[in-house]
């Protein structure tokens, strides 16, 4: 199980930089948010069988891969992702039976959906979970954006709500669990469009109130000439003042995210200069230092390499070395909006009551709150920046007093 989370957290790393280089910003709907939630499908739907542990990795190298072809073409995206899927395979050296039935089940979520085993059933319907939640409305409007900005089409709400029902009407899920757990609810979102499309009031929000963006004119209310025209104009506010937190929260999560990988990334790199140096100087101590008074000729090229890999270590370690805060924040502090409550550092020797009033005084006020995700990110980028300077100077330190410790070694051989 050890090796398939390891391969996992590879691939994840490796289509997050897909998405994050390649993938237009364009593509709303077919984006790492959509792959995450495949992932997360297919963990909750295979955790219901009974599956061998090669399996399991199948699933989730395909759930990774699945949309990667859209870093390259549209159509026919399934292609390319096989290609990326197979080059990454080959690349980690993976069983090649495992990366066929990867191949398999990505070519299986091409539409029309034609899958020929469990595993395929399983990640045909881990991609089109969102038909079976309450997520549907708000997935299909990206699509539909996706769609209308990406390619330069008009497709009017009408018509796209009209293709909705033909494709859930057409749809079936495949496997045992998703007929359970996800038909009902897609049979809901089906009815509801249906009434839309027949002009029946489907929900009762008072006009300009508690409206997605874009779905004002889906709810067909009275005739236009009895609305009240102030609630309308209320209502497209809102309805921008939606989309535009909504962009936030995504920016802010997706940079989040960045940062984090990133320093897992410095971290597993510390952790290799650390290892590896460790180990040299742990053979210096124990083999070569007990023969040096036999090859005295030795004495200088061991002391450099010694230091090479004393200094390289050292940075290493401060590359990766905490700083934690004093933990405590006063209430004029909250006031005056100084601390930043999204850090542990400056709360970790808090009351949990003082904490909760101060989370709480930050919530409802949301320049507080913006401005303290606006600080995380930005001591997160200087902590970043901090561990990869310690870095590049071990790195440097390994590189070049390793060649000139080798040199040394090769001169007091040749000069015996």
């Amino acid at each position: 199980m050890q090796i398939i989370e390891s391969l996992e957290t590879i691939a994840e790393q490796f289509v997050r930089q897909i998405f994050a280089d390649q993938v237009p910003s364009a593509y709303y709907f077919h984006d790492l948010h959509h792959t995450l939630c495949v992932v997360d499908a297919v963990k909750e739907i295979s955790s219901h069988y009974e599956l061998t542990d090669d399996d399991r990795q199948v699933l989730l190298l395909a759930a990774w891969f699945h949309d990667t072809g859209y870093s390259r073409q549209y159509e026919d995206h399934e292609t390319a992702s096989v290609q990326i899927a197979g080059d990454f395979c080959r690349m980690r050296q993976v069983d090649e039976v495992i990366a066929e039935k990867v191949r398999a089940c990505i070519l299986a979520t091409k539409m029309p959906q034609a899958p020929s085993s469990l595993v395929e059933e399983i990640i045909c319907d881990a991609d089109l979970y969102h038909l079976g939640t309450d997520k549907f409305d708000e997935e299909s409007k990206l699509l539909r954006k996706e769609l209308n900005t990406a390619f330069g089409k008009d497709i009017s709400k009408k018509d796209w709500r009209k293709k909705n029902i033909a494709f859930l009407q057409q749809h079936s899920f495949f496997t045992d669990y998703a007929r359970q757990h996800l038909a009902p609810v897609k049979a809901r979102n089906l009815k509801e469009l249906m009434d839309k499309d027949a002009g029946i009031k489907v929900v009762e929000p008072e006009v300009g109130e508690d409206l997605l963006p874009g779905e004002a004119d889906t709810v067909f209310p009275a005739p236009e000439e009895n609305l009240p025209k102030v609630k309308l104009k209320e209502s497209k506010d809102k309805n921008r003042d939606v989309r535009t937190e909504r962009g936030i929260a995504t920016m802010f999560r997706i940079m989040s995210e960045n940062h984090v990988n990133l320093s897992q990334m410095a971290d597993s790199k510390a952790n290799i200069m650390i290892s590896v140096n460790t180990i040299v100087l742990s053979i210096l101590v124990s083999v070569l230092l007990g023969k040096l008074q036999y090859y005295p000729q030795f004495i200088v090229p061991t002391i450099i390499l010694a230091a090479v890999c004393l200094l390289a270590v050292i940075f290493a370690i401060m590359a990766t070395r905490p700083n934690v805060n004093k933990g405590v924040f006063s209430e004029e502090d909250i006031r005056q909006k100084k601390v930043n409550l999204l850090f542990f550092g400056n709360f970790f020797k808090m009351e949990l009551p003082d904490y909760e009033w101060a989370m709480k005084a930050m919530m409802n006020d949301s320049e507080y709150l913006y401005g303290s995700m606006i600080k995380d990110i930005y001591y997160l980028g200087k902590v970043l920046a901090r561990k990869y300077h310690f870095l590049r100077i071990s790195y440097s330190i390994f590189m070049f007093g390793l060649i000139i410790a080798v040199l040394s070694f090769g001169i007091a051989a040749f000069i015996r």
